[in-house]
């Protein structure tokens, strides 16, 4: 019936189409988005990594806004890059991103999210991930054993943890800690070594 809708509406038909158009889409959108914070759509829940990007990034089965599953980036890791665009791969980038499929890839992980900062600039969920079946942190597991660097960068609830648990890897000479030069870790790291020789040099 053409006397339900605006006046205005009926004279300019095209302004009703673009409006119908708008709900469809929000609507689609919203049937597809979990409602709820960051908090209550993942932490503590259980989902299926569907695949590991690299080292220190994967993706899990849950819908995130308009994009089919939801990007995880390792909280507190930082593996060496192998994907990263117009960069080859870093010294161990392969043995990392392999060990991280072999631990999740294809199966079922826990997320755990820290109690404020839940996500990164590039919007990346920033987690803890559990593998299931187990107690043991993904994210610990990869410093402890060499594959990836504790990310001194931010804070965040286990820092002093993975600082503690890399300390433990470069003495026995773990993984990347057996043949590593300043010259092939991250940009941010080298700064890092850098400034600690540095200090060291004063002090004697």
């Amino acid at each position: 019936r053409p006397d339900i809708w605006p006046r205005a509406w009926r004279r300019h038909p095209a302004v009703l189409v673009v409006v119908l158009i708008v709900v469809g889409a929000i609507t689609w959108n919203r049937s597809r988005t979990p409602f709820g914070t960051n908090h209550e759509r993942y932490d503590g829940k259980t989902f299926n990594c569907i695949r590991v990007v690299d080292g220190d990034t994967l993706d899990i089965d849950a819908p995130d806004g308009m994009k089919a599953s939801t990007r995880i980036r390792l909280w507190g890791v930082d593996t060496p890059e192998t994907v990263k665009p117009n960069t080859p791969p870093m010294y161990f980038g392969h043995e990392a991103s392999a060990y991280v499929k072999s631990r999740v890839q294809g199966k079922p992980v826990r997320i755990a999210l820290a109690p404020s900062k839940t996500r990164d600039k590039y919007d990346r969920l920033l987690a803890y991930v559990y593998p299931a079946g187990g107690d043991s942190m993904l994210n610990e597991d990869i410093i402890a054993n060499g594959y990836g660097y504790a990310d001194s960068r931010f804070p965040h609830v286990w820092k002093e943890r993975f600082s503690q648990l890399e300390t433990r890897a470069r003495k026995n000479k773990l993984g990347l800690w057996a043949g590593v030069t300043i010259g092939q870790m991250p940009d941010w790291r080298q700064r890092t070594e850098e400034h600690r020789s540095k200090s060291k040099t004063e002090i004697h």
